[in-house]
């Protein structure tokens, strides 16, 4: 995939604590960088995450993690996070990831991240609301 077949992004700059002995970004924060943009990637389809848990008494688990190292990031490197929905499941949602630097056109990492929606009494999954399938699905 290229950068164009991403609907969204959000930037990052590598602050000195998320990089390593080696001096480039600690492989972890990846993940956390991951987190950052899906829930700004929700933010942008203007839906509330809070929101969805005070009304359906369901939350998001992260089921799967997966990241690709293809070159390194290091201290002050502008970065950004592109995001897209890969599969909409009954329950579940998948996002492919992307991180690019600035003026570069080949990603630097790449991973997915799997969530599945959880009802939070009963600790099952349960089905995606049909609005939130409507807003991902346009996207």
């Amino acid at each position: 995939m290229t950068r164009s077949d991403y609907p969204f992004s959000f930037p990052f700059r590598v602050r000195y604590a998320e990089t390593d002995a080696q001096g480039i970004v600690f492989y972890g924060n990846y993940l956390t960088y991951f987190d950052v943009a899906i829930y700004e990637y929700f933010r942008w389809l203007s839906y509330d995450v809070n929101d969805h848990v005070a009304e359906t008494g369901a939350d998001f688990h992260t089921v799967r993690a997966v990241a690709d190292f293809h070159a390194p990031s290091r201290f002050d490197d502008a970065i950004e996070v592109c995001v897209r929905t890969t599969r909409i499941g009954r329950s579940s949602l998948a996002f492919a990831l992307a991180v690019y630097a600035e003026d570069e056109d080949r990603p630097r990492v790449t991973g997915e991240i799997v969530w599945v929606n959880a009802d939070q009494q009963a600790h099952r999954s349960t089905p995606l609301p049909p609005h939130l399938v409507a807003r991902l699905s346009a996207h």
